[in-house]
This record gives structure tokens, sequence and C-alpha cells, in this order.
């Protein structure tokens, strides 16, 4: 197991670093004040315009894509230290770049499920940073950690299905430029269980969409929204159901293996800068007659959090390694570990961060109190903590449960 990073990759991380520091961080400044000039929460500032120019010239486009005709065509292994990077400014750096959630899972899906009118309509444009997308698959009435339980009804009538129920967190729905939805819903409520479901591709001004509200995330109002969307009565094309009735999960399986890994990279890159900016704090600031990096406990924080941050890097290193050697599926274990180590990990050093701050760490001075609420996000989006736990549970007592059978 060779976690090296290949020279493409490198060549990619020298190229994002050199990006990042001679025009993402500079502009997080501007970002802010144009976001809070405009007065919108969702306005699409000229700041993140021209990150994305920039970007494209410097060939830092679409770089989660592994297939090459769509993206860079790199591993999960090469992309992830890139993921990485961009985690360390979140709300610039994937946009930027072309790599933000959802629509890189949706664009993965729509190449890989969509039909060529899809690829015309749809993932052309979000391939080229035009459009965006979003994801509808939460719902308020139903525990949709398990996902057997959505119960938005997507009923036959002749060559088209109608889609009635109700959605929240539908991540992006209210960004300006969101055109289209990926929408998971039940068509066969007498099926196989993980056969009921099946993801349509919606319009999001199709006649009877309506997105009701935007949901904050411990108060704040991200640019791109988390909405709640009712569907009443939408008319959907037999065209436009995804790999046809029935493959729900299975698309769904396709598209989250890549995306946890996203996820757990671009988590590693928060800690990582809560730690850069601890250590900056701690040796600036005096209390009791010394810096703070004098404190014992603050040396003991520090060193964890690098202790911490190498073991997650590793263990998520490793199931990117997995995948692309054996398969999502066998690397379903390390896909679930990382889920619930690198959010929790990165949560615990921007805690300590803020900490080390006292009251600038809770204010929008810096980026702390931001990370903790996304992050404290991210331990539920893609399942929460505990459903990821019972699949590693799950796995480690199998051959047991064969034993018990036989004897």
């Amino acid at each position: 197991m060779d976690f090296a990073y290949s020279d493409r990759c490198l060549e990619y991380r020298d190229r994002l670093l050199d990006f990042m520091t001679g025009h993402v961080y500079p502009a997080e400044e501007i970002y802010a004040r144009q976001m809070a000039e405009s007065g919108n929460p969702h306005f699409d500032p000229p700041i993140i315009e021209e990150l994305k120019t920039e970007a494209k010239e410097r060939g830092l486009w679409n770089l989660f894509h592994p297939d090459p005709r769509y993206g860079a065509g790199l591993t999960n292994s090469e992309y992830a230290p890139l993921a990485e990077i961009m985690g360390r400014s979140a709300a610039l750096a994937p946009e930027a770049t072309n790599c933000s959630a959802p629509d890189t899972g949706n664009m993965e899906v729509l190449s890989l499920f969509g039909s060529d009118e899809h690829k015309e309509r749809w993932l052309t444009p979000l391939l080229e940073g035009t459009i965006r997308s979003a994801f509808a698959m939460t719902e308020p009435a139903v525990a949709s950690s398990d996902a057997t339980n959505i119960q938005m009804s997507m009923t036959r009538s002749g060559d088209e299905w109608i889609l009635n129920g109700r959605k929240w967190w539908t991540s992006n729905a209210l960004h300006p430029n969101c055109k289209v939805l990926i929408v998971m819903g039940k068509t066969d409520p007498d099926a196989a269980a993980h056969a009921q479901q099946s993801m349509m591709v919606v319009p999001i001004d199709a006649p009877g969409v309506s997105v009701i509200r935007n949901l904050p995330v411990f108060g704040y109002q991200d640019r791109e929204g988390h909405a709640e969307v009712l569907f009443e009565d939408v008319r959907v094309p037999e065209s436009d159901v995804l790999a046809g009735a029935g493959a729900g999960f299975m698309i769904g399986q396709a598209r989250l293996g890549p995306g946890r890994i996203h996820h757990c990279m671009r988590a590693i890159g928060m800690a990582e800068r809560a730690l850069e900016l601890m250590c900056e704090r701690a040796s600036s600031r005096i209390a009791f007659g010394k810096p703070l990096a004098a404190q014992a406990n603050i040396q003991d924080w520090i060193a964890e959090a690098r202790i911490d941050i190498e073991m997650n890097r590793l263990l998520t290193l490793k199931a990117a390694w997995l995948m692309d050697t054996v398969g999502n599926k066998q690397a379903r274990t390390e896909i679930a570990a990382i889920k619930v180590a690198a959010p929790n990990m990165a949560l615990k050093i921007v805690d300590r961060a803020i900490q080390v701050h006292g009251g600038g760490g809770v204010s929008d001075d810096f980026p702390l109190a931001s990370m903790y609420a996304h992050l404290r996000a991210l331990r539920l989006a893609d399942g929460p903590d505990e459903v990821h736990k019972r699949t590693i549970a799950r796995q480690e007592l199998g051959p047991y449960r064969k034993t018990e059978a036989k004897a």
C-alpha cells in the first residue's frame, strides 16, 4: 500500500497551492464584503466568477471527475489531496474550481446514468460552470437516515411519472444559478426494499415545484441555500428516469462513495487551517505573564491535533486507495469509518482553536465559527454518524453471525 502522491497529483497540487495563495485567500475578504453589501444571502458575488475564470485558465477545473472526457481524470487517491487543499477555503475554492457538492455527485451521476439529452442539456453546462444543481432526497416527515423510509410518491401515468411530496435540506436549490434537481422518490412500494426507489431529473422551474424556504445552519445562511421544496403533481417524462425505475439505491451507492472522500478530505483541510490559526493565536497572545503557546494544555492540544490529522489523512487515503484498487463495495468499511472519524476530528480541533481565540473565535472575524457549524452539520450530511457506525459493526459481526447460524 503506497500513499506516495503520483507525479500527476503533485503537479496539480503545486498549481492548486499557488492558486490558493495568489488568488483564493486574498479573495476571502473581498467575498465577505461583496456578500455583506449585497444584502442577499444567495447573491452571486463577482469575485466568484473572477476566481472561476482564473481557475479555468490555470487548468484547475473539474478536478474531481475521474473520466478524462469530463474532467482531470484523476483517481480518488490523486484527487483526495486536492480536496484537502480546497477545504482550507471551503466557501470559495470548491466553487472556483467547479468541484462543489452536490454538483460533483450530480455530474458523476449524469455522466454515468444520464441520456444523451441529459448530458447535452444539463451535464455540459454543469461541467462548464454556467449552471448549478441540487439533490433532493431528505424528507422532513420521516427519518431519512434510513433511505427506505422515503415517501415521495412517484406514480406512473402513461409515459410520465407524477411526483408528490416534500423534501428539505436540498442543498444548492437557492443558488441563483441552480437549474436542475436530481430527485429520489418511491416508484414501487411493493418491490423489494432496495428496489422501490428511483431517481429522476427535474428542472427546478418545472410546474408544481416550489421552493418554500431556506434552512439556516446554526444561524448561518449559506449562499447555496438548503431548501425545503414542495412537489405538487410534478410531471416527469419516462425519459428523465435515471437508469430505469427501481435503480435509485444503486445510483446512490455510486454517487456517495467518492462524495464521502471529498467531504472528509475537505474536513481535514479545515482542520489543518484551524491548527495553523490556533498556533498563530497561541504564539501572539500573552496571558498570565507568558504566551498561550507556553501553556502545557495548549501544547497538548496542538500535539494532539497534529496526531489526529495525520491519522485521519492516512485512513482517508486508505479508503481512496481501496476504492481505486478493489472498488467501492469492498471499501465500504473504510468509507464509513472516515465519514465518522474525519468530521469529528476536525470539529474537535476547530473547537479548541475557538477556545484559544477567546471571544474572537465565535465571531466572524475568523473562519472558525463557520467551520464549526459546517463540520457539525457534516456529521449528519450523507448519513449521520450512527448509520456509518452501524455499517462498520455489521461488517465486523458478519463472520460471527455465520458461525452462530451453523452452530
